[in-house]
């Protein structure tokens, strides 16, 4: 996972990102024709043996892959985490229980602004007053009477701050895992649903991956529009219209580089080796590059700093730009510099980027 091709940017977009090449190349040469059937897969059926065929194993990788337990459903869910937002409340808040919610930053507040539309929520933990630069200890999320679960955002893009050590508290977890979903493995017996994105580690943008407890949907609201009802969802096993073909297809063959390179502890150990790699040339700077996060939560997925001088920021994105490297800038919300590691990321990107922070430092003191 080190090479580097001479061509290609080196990506640090926080979403969409980094792919890998090798699948890329895939597509590329089957998109006109799908092995030999004389038509792209995107303009086939859904209904095709074909389709039918990567649709089926994707979904067989993902639960393999994450050891999903047989009483869990695998979904595939139009609209991104962010409709997850209003869905969640939507199915699992319909008999009067409430859903708590950690705030740990930008993502986790839109999930709670959303959530608050469509059940009885509430906010357990807010890092607010400390900027969003560290993640609860368990003792400190307060759940109130009725709670039916405890929504995480397990990675901030934004914040580039991550949960290590997963809430041991008395109700079930529900987490949006969109930035770090494939990268680490999931204590399923903690949660009753994992949702997130893909347009992170696993496909282009345009789907969901919704993962749930089958017994949380006994109760779930069946007073919805099919759309938005999970156990709609889990009776046509994710085809009740069109799935979105595209970003599914890609996500198998995506999965299946995950899973010819080692699986999750592959990607874990990999992920381990391009952070603290960034962290070690951020923290041996002597304060010329800083990261606001307590080291204990720092995320693996997205690592953020800024420079002492702020005004040296613009000048380093665009010598980053020089050479080969895009999407440095940090969120517009807070300015600053980030580096997003997913999957696909290259050792030789960090290291390239690691160079440029050195040489950068060495010339601008």
């Amino acid at each position: 996972m080190s090479e580097l091709p001479s061509t290609r940017r080196i990506n640090f977009s926080a979403g969409p990102s980094v792919l890998p090449v090798s699948v890329l190349e895939e597509i590329q040469a089957e998109i006109v024709d799908y092995r030999s059937a004389g038509m792209s897969m995107i303009e086939m059926s859904h209904r095709s043996a074909p389709y039918d065929a990567v649709h089926q194993g994707a979904a067989t990788l993902v639960r393999r892959l994450l050891s999903v337990p047989d009483e869990f459903d695998v979904l595939f869910v139009q609209g991104g985490a962010t409709m997850q937002f209003g869905m969640l409340p939507m199915n699992l808040l319909a008999d009067g229980s409430r859903g708590a919610y950690v705030d740990t930053g930008e993502w986790a507040l839109k999930a709670i602004q959303d959530g608050s539309h469509h059940g009885d929520t509430y906010v357990a933990w807010s890092g607010r007053d400390t900027r969003y630069t560290r993640i609860p200890a368990a003792s400190e999320i307060n759940l109130e009477d009725k709670t039916r679960y405890l929504h995480i955002t397990s990675n901030e893009t934004i914040g580039g701050i991550q949960y290590k050590d997963w809430p041991d508290v008395p109700v079930p977890l529900v987490a949006d895992m969109s930035s770090d979903l494939m990268s680490r493995p999931i204590p399923w017996e903690r949660f009753d649903v994992v949702y997130g994105g893909v347009q992170k580690n696993l496909a282009p943008a345009g789907l969901a991956l919704v993962i749930i407890r089958r017994s949380a949907l006994d109760n779930s609201n069946r007073d919805l529009a099919s759309y938005l009802r999970y156990d709609v969802h889990a009776a046509k096993g994710s085809m009740y219209n069109t799935p979105p073909v595209f970003p599914i297809y890609v996500m198998d063959k995506v999965l299946r580089w995950v899973d010819d390179r080692g699986g999750l502890p592959a990607m874990q150990a990999a992920a381990d080796e391009r952070a603290s790699l960034l962290y070690a040339a951020i923290d041996d700077s002597h304060g010329f590059y800083t990261n606001p996060v307590e080291p204990g939560d720092r995320s693996t997925m997205n690592v953020v700093f800024r420079l002492a001088d702020e005004s040296l920021e613009a000048p380093f994105i665009a010598e980053a730009a020089k050479r080969g490297m895009v999407g440095l800038n940090g969120h517009r919300s807070v300015g600053g510099c980030r580096a997003s590691l997913y999957n696909a990321m290259p050792l030789a990107g960090v290291e390239a980027l690691c160079a440029l922070m050195a040489d950068f430092a060495r010339t601008a003191s």
